[in-house]
């Protein structure tokens, strides 16, 4: 278990195949499907495969990928939190999705502040996406308190969802890249 950073009241963590039934509730969550979208997750063998050739798949391609999210002491696993990259991005973008009950909380906030923190200093990234989409007003505001800069529309996966960009060094960025 590889643990990629901590907060205050969480600590962020690779996942392995012995996540699999928190992926399979999480992921069928009614807010991960109308705002993510369904990944097709209905059994526990469809968890492992999903673990296997996304997030795994990911840490050992780039280095990083989604991460589980839970709480310190407890360790009661309640979301997801890491970097992406896409082949549809040119930069890595930051994605993220909790558990109903524990929205609201702040979690959200913490973990994805502590990714980017961890993550970008670990690969030399110096600029995060974020893909939204516009009806999902937890999430773009979100971004914004994180400092996600509204980039303008894109049409991934034949939605029109909101491109946000941050930058750890913005007066180094040239906004035409």
């Amino acid at each position: 278990m590889k643990i990629v950073c901590e907060s205050e009241r969480l600590i962020i963590r690779q996942f392995n195949l012995n996540d699999a039934a928190f992926i399979m509730r999480l992921l069928n969550e009614e807010l991960f499907l109308r705002y993510i979208g369904d990944k097709n997750i209905r059994t526990y063998e469809d968890a492992v495969n999903y673990l296997t050739n996304n997030p795994m798949l990911s840490y050992s391609t780039h280095g990083f990928g989604l991460n589980l999210v839970q709480l310190k002491g407890a360790e009661t696993p309640i979301g997801m939190c890491g970097l992406l990259k896409r082949a549809e991005l040119n930069l890595p973008d930051l994605g993220y999705a909790f558990l109903p009950e524990f929205s609201g909380k702040g979690y959200a906030k913490e973990a994805a502040e502590a990714v980017l923190n961890a993550e970008m200093a670990a690969y030399a990234v110096d600029t995060v996406l974020a893909v939204t989409l516009p009806d999902n007003l937890k999430s773009t505001r979100l971004l914004e308190r994180l400092g996600f800069q509204l980039q303008g529309p894109i049409d991934l996966y034949n939605l029109q969802n909101s491109l946000y960009r941050y930058s750890a060094c913005p007066a180094f960025i040239d906004p035409n890249s």
